[in-house]
């Protein structure tokens, strides 16, 4: 009883001293409106006092009449609000009047009998729509406009509590009509949350205006993180499972399974849970900041530190670190950077200070992690020793490997660029530095652009250039075909770049990166078809056109015959994967190699009669279609052969 004199004679100066001006001209006249605020509060109190009931057991408890239905009107709690204020005002009056007044003893009882009513009605509420319209869910969904409006009334004459002693978030008073009006335009579903929300908000005003904040507090409390404890347990958050103990013990798979159940959880848990809780916290707790706040801080504050905690967790555990699983790591990292607007708007308040903290601490440690797996997948290229050459000059495995794993990196540039912002742009290398241009080196007007972007961009360079001085010294295991070896980087060399146009990388490289390196593709193919086809190409005089001895005719025609089958049976074996590419080369080589012949054959064929002259020009067509696309040209040759005069036919793999 003292505590809540204490409370309600601090509250309203003002009023106690009206009713003592009043008592110095007419002092029976006061008191008597004083007994009777009491006397008529008593009536409607009784009404709902839980000790009149004949048993109390958890049903009936539960079961009991409620103040709050679901009609618009609710008059009985607005009654019941009414009369609680009267016995504020009335215990104000004899408090200082005689504190040892019988008056005041029964209005504190009364208060007493309508605390208790109140704190059955706010546990019957927060229990009957925990699963509904008080779900995380349903609260973090809600309109803003519907959350403003909740912070500004209530459906009861319980807002006054905080209006009258000067509690109020915004100072506006109570607007039934108002709020009626507004119940109208609302659906049916709308109107019971609306009427919820405003309840409890009431109910919480009236309770800690009336000194039993810790009563109401303590009843929300209990409810509320039961509620987030059982959405995080279902989300999957374990936190004994969660701790770095149990982490370290986990094997890769098993570790990346609750990796995978991590992300959806933290952004439900972030986005909709402790939004949610956050808005129901600030609506029902408007009158006072500490109180919100704190109990905010009690319901999520474990569960927020328990899911951030997480991957710090996974970072240490670095018998697991390797290339390939660095995109699980940025898939963390991810997570948490978009979050991170949510996280200091839901956690704003000093009471999170150690869960921002942890968040912030994920972050380092998971970017950390993320630099020593990109070390790790650098040091693979540069230490990859193999000694043995891919057939045909095909794409090496680490041409494939080390494309296809940057490719998935550049799917989380934004990230991989904040984390190796701060890393040296040019490592310490014998290689070339002809090798090395940064695609994205400067910003007009010559400035160095030093923007993460930037710096990601010079890395991936550095890797392709390591990729590429790698495939130089493999060239060299085709010693036997130099042709070949240029083959052989026109193909990786033609992956990457069509890798970076594809994908993500092309950003990131630029055009003038890729234009520079698909000119490279057919310098390369250029020296393939001069040393592949050269010796053919020889054979044949410059000015096919021009008069030519009969024995020179001869011998370009044996020479010419020689030299193709060389290149035939010598190329039978080897491969252009790119379709496109391998179109090219094609058509380049029917310009310089079929065109003069064409010319040549129709000029000298009759000079050189019979097996001099071996391949028509529709022949040539056929065998270098069979070369690069595995079949022939439609229609017969002008001359027929003897399979021993023809080179071999094959089956491509171009």
């Amino acid at each position: 009883m003292k505590n809540v004199l204490i409370r309600i004679s601090l509250e309203d100066n003002s009023s106690v001293s009206s009713s003592h001006h009043t008592s110095a001209t007419g002092r029976t006249f006061s008191e008597t409106i004083m007994v009777e605020d009491i006397e008529n509060a008593e009536q409607i109190i009784r009404k709902w006092d839980l000790d009149s009931r004949p048993t109390l057991t958890d049903s009936s408890y539960n079961n009991s009449p409620t103040l709050f239905t679901t009609g618009e009107a609710q008059l009985e709690a607005r009654k019941f609000f009414g009369a609680i204020s009267d016995l504020r005002h009335a215990m104000r009056y004899f408090h200082e009047d005689d504190s040892g007044s019988p008056m005041l003893v029964r209005a504190h009882n009364l208060m007493e009998i309508a605390m208790k009513r109140l704190e059955k009605e706010f546990h019957t509420i927060l229990k009957t729509h925990r699963t509904t319209i008080l779900s995380p869910e349903s609260v973090s969904g809600r309109s803003t406009n519907h959350r403003r409006y909740y912070s500004r009334h209530s459906s009861s004459a319980g807002s006054r509590f905080s209006d009258e002693e000067g509690n109020s978030d915004d100072g506006e008073s109570f607007d039934f009509e108002s709020f009626k009006s507004s119940l109208i335009e609302s659906s049916e579903a709308d109107k019971e949350t609306e009427l919820v929300m405003a309840n409890l908000k009431s109910i919480a005003d009236c309770m800690i205006g009336s000194g039993y904040g810790k009563e109401c507090v303590y009843i929300y409390k209990i409810i509320r993180k039961s509620i987030v404890d059982e959405a995080l347990y279902n989300l999957g958050v374990d936190k004994s499972e969660y701790s770095q103990s149990q982490v370290s013990k986990l094997g890769w798979d098993a570790l990346e399974i609750k990796i995978k159940k991590w992300r959806p959880a933290v952004r439900t848990a972030v986005k909709t849970l402790f939004h949610g809780e956050r808005v129901l916290s600030d609506h029902v707790f408007s009158s006072s900041k500490s109180i919100r706040e704190s109990c905010f801080a009690e319901i999520s504050k474990d569960g927020a530190l328990t899911l951030f905690t997480f991957p710090e967790n996974v970072t240490k555990n670095k018998k697991i670190y390797s290339p390939e699983k660095i995109f699980r790591f940025l898939d963390m990292y991810e997570d948490i950077s978009e979050l991170w607007a949510d996280v200091e708007t839901v956690f704003s308040s000093d009471y999170f200070s150690a869960v921002k903290s942890q968040a912030t601490n994920s972050l380092l440690k998971l970017g950390e992690a993320v630099r020593v797996m990109l070390s790790q997948f650098e040091s693979a290229i540069e230490k990859e020793t193999s000694k043995t050459a891919v057939p045909g000059g095909g794409i090496h495995p680490l041409t494939r490997y080390v494309m296809n794993y940057l490719v998935l990196l550049s799917d989380y540039s934004g990230p991989v660029a904040d984390i190796i912002a701060d890393w040296p742009s040019a490592p310490h290398t014998p290689l070339p530095a002809s090798y090395f241009a940064s695609p994205i080196s400067v910003v007009g007007g010559g400035v160095e652009d030093s923007s993460p972007g930037a710096a990601l961009s010079v890395r991936l360079a550095w890797i392709i250039l390591v990729l590429l001085c790698k495939l130089d010294s493999k060239a060299g295991l085709y010693r036997e075909h130099v042709a070949l070896s240029y083959l052989f980087l026109a193909n990786n060399l033609n992956y990457v770049v069509s890798k970076i146009r594809t994908s993500n990388l092309v950003l990131l490289m630029g055009s003038d990166w890729i234009f520079s390196h698909e000119s490279k593709v057919k310098q390369y193919v250029e020296k393939y078809e001069k040393i592949g086809w050269g010796k053919t190409l020889a054979s044949l005089p410059d000015d096919p056109m021009a008069d030519t001895p009969s024995r020179k005719v001869i011998d370009c025609f044996e020479q010419f015959n020689s030299g193709f089958e060389e290149a035939y049976r010598a190329q039978s074996s080897w491969v252009i994967p790119d379709p496109n590419l391998r179109d090219e080369v094609k058509v380049s080589i029917f310009k310089k190699l079929v065109a003069p012949y064409r010319v040549f054959y129709q000029q000298y064929r009759k000079i050189a009669e019979g097996s001099i002259v071996r391949y028509a020009p529709e022949d040539l067509e056929n065998y270098l279609s069979d070369l690069f696309f595995g079949n022939s040209i439609s229609g017969g040759s002008s001359r027929s052969r003897s399979p021993s005069q023809s080179p071999p036919s094959s089956s491509r793999g171009w």
